[in-house]
Parts: C-alpha cells; structure tokens; sequence
C-alpha cells in the first residue's frame, strides 16, 4: 500500500486506502472490478488532515494506465502502426488562423488536440470517438484564432477515424 502525504485538507484516506485495495486486487489476482473507467469516475471526499490530493492524482493516473493495458487485447504491429499513423496525422494539422471569420480559441484546440495524443500513446486516459465530437471550444471574438469550419470537419474526421480504428 502506497503512502501519501497527510496534508491539512486532502482526500479522505479510508475512502482511497479502500479503492488502492480494490485496484491492487485487480492487478494482482485479475478480480473484475474496478476497471479503468471506475477508478476515473471515482471520487473523494475532501476532509481535514487527508492524503495529498496531487500525490493521490498521480498515483492513480499510473493505476488506470495498468488497468487500460490490461483491457486491452495484445497489440498487434498493425495496431501500433495505425496508432502512429494517426498520432503523425493530429501532430501535423495545421488549421488556418483568422481575425474575420467565426474562430476558435487557438490554446483551447491544441490543448484538446495534445489531449487525444497523450491518451493515443497511453499517458492519459485515452479518449473517445464520443469524447472528441463533444468537444467544445470557446469562440473567439476580438484577436487570432482557428476557423471553426475547419476544425470542426477535423475533430469530424478525427472522431471516424478513433470509430473505425481498433484504438479504444
């Protein structure tokens, strides 16, 4: 068992200490449950004198990678070549910036868009084909920023490529 930080507000420690066991089960004898998606749908209560809330945070982020992995059927070298393929296609957009017609705030996009690589190559939790159509983007009104038109054919595209493609 993991030891956090004990700070003056932080995560309730019974409440973690109970899910960190459930999850080393998991990893450790192959029970069911908690998957990757309960842990991050999980929740603490913040009380006084509770585990760090980052150190917790990142603790898990590493948990829900092996939970992914371990989901996931063995990568095949077609699987990891779509994967880069697709990784190299998001990287090398470039979407054209404008100041007159209907935009995009451009930190918000390329946020979004390092978002979806990190979870293509399993830094993060990986993202949906549902994820990136519910993406949404402030509009910018004064200033530069990414034609909406665009970026939403992109994020379309984007989205019918993570359905077709055996990443999930």
């Amino acid at each position: 068992m993991p030891r956090f930080p004990v700070v003056l507000r932080g995560y309730d420690c019974d409440q973690v200490d109970a899910l960190i066991a459930r999850i080393e089960a998991v990893l450790r004898d192959g029970a069911p449950r908690p998957t990757a998606e309960d842990v991050l749908s999980s929740r603490f209560a913040v009380v006084l004198r509770g585990y760090d809330q980052g150190a917790v945070d990142r603790f898990l982020y590493a948990r829900i990678r092996e939970l992914s992995a371990r989901a996931l059927p063995q990568s095949s070298p077609r699987r990891r070549a779509d994967v880069g393929r697709l990784i190299d296609w998001i990287e090398s957009v470039e979407f054209p910036a404008t100041r007159v017609h209907a935009r995009y705030d451009v930190r918000e996009v390329d946020a979004f868009l390092e978002r979806v690589v990190a979870g293509l190559h399993g830094a993060a939790p990986p993202l949906t084909s549902g994820d990136v159509k519910a993406g949404a983007f402030r509009r910018v009104r004064v200033g530069r920023g990414y034609d909406r038109g665009e970026v939403d054919r992109f994020l379309g595209r984007l989205a019918e490529a993570l359905d077709d493609s055996v990443v999930r």
